[in-house]
């Protein structure tokens, strides 16, 4: 049983704001609400007729509606209903301009998007892509191998995942692809057929996409820059090797990586095997099944040949190994991406953030998990956020810290997939470096910090613990954005209280640069002295968060609260 019978710390504080505003009347008029919006909501443009349609939709009194005035059950629901939730209702449309190239957004990606477990033994679905599609994910990827009867299939090449059919791939993507967004699919192929099955694949997409197929370059004036997500709209963009244009330039890439082949129709395999070479080994060493004969043929074979079919349906999105930051910037064309392993792009971000963004802001920048993952675990998606990479790809079957974020990040924009990078990221004319201190960071007259005060006041509805007992519940308010932004908080612990534990604790933040930040409040209930263990979270970018008394709704993975669960906060900067 829980101790007490305490009510709901949110009752109380919203009756004591009610009282507060009610001048020791009965109800509350419309304009002691225009006042309460203005004062506690920091809602700088209410006004009488905003208070008015609150009492319209709240208030089922009839005196009170009548009086144009709201009861305490009124005020009540109007504090429990989503125009009080911590997440900006404006922003689940979309609101953010949607004109500019697609360098200047970040991008909802998935990596090994057809698994549902692990890279070892994980099975291949199709709902993986359905599943990952209604996310509002925009870039999924296809492993595309030989399969029987000149078939392609999808899997991870030299391991027992189950094998799906290319083009059922394709016709669940053409199916679902914009079911929840507008905005344009990146179909990112790792590449491993033969030149024939490439010429199916060609047909397929061709056959089964039909106008849906970016298969040209947009009719517009050349700007030197990538098309918008308003250019692409309801259009699916092939990410494959593309071969050299006839009496194209070879640049210093291709001559580096030639090794003194002179094939036309040869390139390299997709960077994300390349650049995995290293891992692959010990990837496959943990595979029971690993075939050495197989692994030494795969090392070899750095090359395959590109069908011209396929090679013709690469518009914007053409794949080059990634140099160096200067190579990119002196040769590399404004159509061509580059992908690199999470290895590669942190040291890369930790020895020249400046470079690496200066670098997204002209290319896009694709960065996967390292193949040592092979429980198909993700990295934390913000360092790579905060050096401006659009396609930071995770794995969307893998719940945890990183996938949160992922979704709270992309929660933003009314979940489209798209959301526009801040200022700082798009702007040439800023030498912006996310690995600098504060400081550093302050000294830069463009970005405005701001001190984060949150309080929170307590919770509603947590579920019991996994032994039917009541929790011994705190909660954390975490900070994630460059480095030395990032940091966390926690409450006391309220024992034996699921129902409506209170805390009363006051937080503050300094944030630098607060338009790159997340912030995710975590339910954790305390199991030892130093552990505890995950209950429930909710996180948002802190652009989304709004001030003012809000609740926040918490998201679990393995339990079940029989009411809606959330916290009560009170958020001020």
């Amino acid at each position: 049983m829980e101790k007490g019978n305490a009510p709901c710390p949110r009752i109380v504080e919203i009756q004591r704001l009610f009282l507060c505003y009610t001048s020791e009347q009965t109800m509350l008029p419309a304009s002691a609400i225009v006042r309460f919006l203005k004062t506690e909501q920091v809602e700088l443009t209410a006004n009488e007729e905003m208070a008015k349609r609150l009492i319209a939709t709240y208030e089922i009194e009839e005196t009170a509606r009548e009086s144009r005035s709201m009861t305490c059950e009124g005020f009540m629901r109007y504090m429990e209903s989503k125009d009080c939730c911590a997440f900006d209702q404006a922003h689940t449309s979309v609101y953010q301009n949607m004109d500019q190239p697609l360098t200047n957004y970040f991008i909802s990606s998935s990596h090994n998007t057809y698994l549902t477990g692990d890279q070892l033994i994980g099975k291949s679905h199709l709902n993986a892509y359905i599943c990952a599609l209604r996310k509002g994910c925009r870039c999924i990827e296809l492993d595309c191998w030989n399969g029987p009867d000149l078939e392609p299939i999808v899997h991870h090449g030299y391991t027992l995942t189950t094998k799906l059919l290319f083009k059922d791939v394709i016709a669940t993507v053409e199916q679902h692809a914009f079911e929840v967004s507008a905005y344009p699919v990146i179909l990112s192929i790792e590449n491993h057929c033969s030149k024939n099955q490439q010429k199916v694949m060609a047909k397929w997409l061709i056959s089964i996409l039909g106008e849906k197929l970016l298969r040209s370059p947009l009719d517009q004036p050349t700007t030197g820059d990538l098309p918008s997500p308003n250019d692409l709209k309801y259009k699916i963009l092939v990410k494959n090797k593309k071969l050299k244009a006839e009496g194209a330039a070879r640049t210093e890439a291709e001559e580096n990586t030639d090794e003194g082949e002179d094939e036309d129709d040869e390139v390299e395999v997709e960077e994300e095997e390349e650049e995995e070479e290293e891992e692959e080994e010990h990837r496959q060493n943990k595979a029971k099944f690993w075939s050495p004969r197989k692994a030494r043929s795969k090392r070899k074979k750095k090359k395959v040949a590109v069908a011209e079919a396929l090679s013709d349906l690469v518009v914007y999105t053409r794949p080059v190994k990634f140099i160096s930051f200067r190579h990119s910037k002196d040769k590399q064309n404004f159509q061509e991406n580059t992908s690199m392993t999470e290895k590669k792009a942190r040291k890369l971000a930790k020895a020249s953030g400046a470079d690496f963004v200066q670098h997204t802001q002209k290319f896009l920048s694709r960065i996967y998990p390292a193949g040592t993952r092979t429980t198909s675990t993700n990295y934390n998606p913000q360092e790579f956020w905060n050096v401006g990479s659009q396609l930071v790809t995770l794995n969307f079957q893998t719940r945890g810290l990183p996938m949160d974020l992922n979704n709270g990040r992309f929660q933003d924009n009314g979940g489209c997939g798209y959301v526009l990078k801040p200022a700082v990221l798009v702007s040439g004319q800023r030498n912006f470096d996310p690995s600098c201190s504060q400081r550093s960071q302050r000294s830069q007259s463009s970005l405005k910090p701001i001190n984060l005060i949150i309080k929170v006041f307590g919770a509603s509805n947590l579920p019991l613990s996994r032994s039917g007992k009541a929790l011994d519940s705190f909660v954390r308010v975490e900070i994630h954005g460059i480095a030395s932004d990032s940091c966390r908080n926690s409450t006391h612990i309220v024992k034996n209280n699921s129902l409506s534990p209170h805390w009363n604790t006051t937080m503050k933040f300094n944030i630098s640069v607060p338009e790159l930040c997340l912030v995710r409040f975590c339910v954790r209930q305390q199991t030892g002295f130093f552990s505890s263990d995950f209950v429930g979270q909710y996180t948002l970018p802190f652009t989304s968060l709004k001030k003012g008394y809000r609740w926040v709704p918490l998201r679990f993975r393995d339990r079940c609260s029989p009411d809606p669960a959330s916290l009560f906060i009170f958020v001020s900067y």
